[in-house]
């Protein structure tokens, strides 16, 4: 019988905290709850001593998630331990991980630490964080560059003090597949009480090789996989949720392990972070990318005809991305929609069926056939409604290649109330920005990136925005979408200036 692997998700740790790739409470949770129908083990919900904020998400995902186990990261100190098992205790199943450095750069210029005195803090961590937590992971940051007999002595400590798992941290993605499989061969033939913990990997793709690194873990005898969907993560990233699981699946005559992710929920779930973060994949990100599973060669074309298995391994199928087809319009009823709906994998409230379903209506009436991405996207771009400060009343804009766009805009407050303004700018779109900087009072600011993507096919099709905007050392993200560009626009920068309202406790300076 094939070895189950654990899933340890940090896309709501090591992801968010990437630059451009930040998360309000709102998405965070949304973004656990798809983690958790992928039915992965463990979500590392956030840092919870880095910030009020932080603690609150990390506090709510564990008072909502029943499925997984819901950790929160800490360093190796009281402090850290402490504050990250208050917003984690209340999880069906907690989990504190602590880490500390242990290669001689870090501990020489980062901690300022002796090699005894890292064991020591080792000792005292660990042992803490367990007198709270019955599930506790220790990490040896920055291990693939530690000195390998030191590794032993460090992780032997851990988990006599009572860790459950070690993590053996390519942190700055320096290892090759052959060093991984050697360390982790190592440790497991080396560490004494080995026996008592389960060994994890958290590989970096700074050289491309996170993902063959992983796997490389795992074929040595790793037991947990710590990777984010998308692979998104600091620097270059983190081992893409969906390629290792694939991978396992397909290769499970080499690789001889399995796990229990619901493959049919990773299309979707790398869809909502993608929308989150605004970003959109490659098109030849290995599995959820739009040239996936297309084929352009003549050749190619011929054998799939024939039979798919000649250039297709997987099934589109497999990952949840079903053909697109037009299947409802303004006739359509209810009924009809939600049960659309629940095909796609979503899950809807009462509330929130009445909601998309008004918003399905409108979208008919600016479309003639409403498309299965459509939906998708009506359901994901909700979340940057979720801020309601100031919302769009009504616009009008003039434009042309003779002279300055002209916007006049008017917008309601939380209170109801209607602002009316007028601005120019560089054609309608920038005009229009330039309006909502007058009326919108925010702190001072910058549009860092404009992008803008068709969702579905056709001249009638949803335009998606997507605006960064950075304010002060922090870059929030707002997304719109409309079948007329102009409004998408404007949706997504308020979504954004709401965002900024949100985060910087700028709202109520009307």
């Amino acid at each position: 019988m094939d070895r189950v692997i654990r899933f340890f998700d940090t896309t709501l740790r090591d992801g968010e905290q990437s630059p451009g790739c930040s998360m309000d409470l709102s998405e965070k949770l949304e973004v656990a709850r798809h983690l958790e129908r992928l039915k992965v083990d463990v979500i590392e919900a956030g840092f919870a001593v880095s910030s009020p904020g932080d603690f609150e998400s990390v506090s709510k995902i564990a008072a909502v998630i029943k499925d997984c186990t819901v950790a929160s990261l800490a360093r190796a100190s009281e402090k850290d331990i402490e504050t990250a098992f208050e917003a984690v205790r209340h999880a069906a199943s907690p989990l504190i991980h602590t880490f500390i450095s242990t290669s001689p750069v870090h501990m020489e210029h980062k901690l300022r630490m002796t090699p005894e005195q890292v064991l020591e803090r080792t000792a005292e961590a660990v042992k803490f964080a367990r007198s709270l937590c019955p599930n506790v992971e220790f990490s040896a940051e920055d291990a693939t560059r530690s000195d390998w007999n030191f590794l032993v002595r460090v992780f032997e400590t851990a988990i006599k003090n009572g860790a459950t798992v070690i993590n053996v941290p390519d942190t700055v993605g320096y290892s090759t597949p052959e060093e991984m499989a050697a360390l982790i061969r190592y440790l497991r033939e080396n560490v004494r009480n080995i026996d008592e913990a389960v060994i994890s990997v958290h590989c970096h793709n700074d050289l491309g090789l996170a993902v063959a690194n992983t796997l490389a873990a795992v074929g040595a005898g790793a037991e947990q996989v710590e990777c984010t969907i998308n692979g998104i993560g600091e620097r270059a990233g983190n081992a893409a949720l969906e390629e290792i699981v694939m991978a396992m699946n397909t290769r499970r005559d080499v690789i001889k392990a399995a796990s229990r992710i619901e493959t049919k929920n990773i299309y979707r779930a790398s869809r909502l972070v993608y929308s989150i973060i605004g970003m959109a994949p490659p098109l030849n990100k290995p599995i959820v990318g739009a040239n996936a599973f297309a084929h352009e060669s003549g050749i190619h074309q011929h054998g799939m005809l024939n039979n798919r298995a000649t250039y297709e391994i997987m099934t589109p199928e497999s990952i949840g991305l079903t053909k697109s087809r037009l299947v409802l319009g303004k006739h359509s009823g209810r009924h009809a929609f939600a049960d659309r709906v629940k095909e796609l994998g979503y899950t809807l409230s009462e509330e929130e069926l009445n909601h998309f379903f008004e918003e399905f209506k409108k979208l008919c009436d600016a479309k003639k056939d409403v498309s299965d991405s459509d939906i998708e996207a009506l359901i994901t771009s909700d979340l940057s409604k979720r801020h309601t400060f100031y919302k769009l009343h009504r616009f009008d804009v003039f434009t042309s290649n003779a002279a300055r766009g002209t916007c006049v805009m008017s917008i309601q407050d939380a209170a109801g109330e209607i602002r009316e303004d007028v601005a120019l700018g560089d054609g309608p779109i920038d005009a229009a920005f330039n309006v909502i900087d007058k009326l919108v009072p925010a702190p001072e600011h910058s549009l860092e990136d404009y992008a803008i993507r068709s969702v579905s096919e056709g001249k009638d099709a949803l335009g998606e925005v997507v605006v960064k905007i950075r304010c002060g050392d922090k870059i929030y993200t707002g997304r719109g979408l409309s079948t007329n560009i102009i409004e998408s626009s404007i949706l997504a920068y308020l979504s954004g200036m709401n965002k900024i309202l949100e985060g910087t406790g700028a709202g109520g300076k009307t």
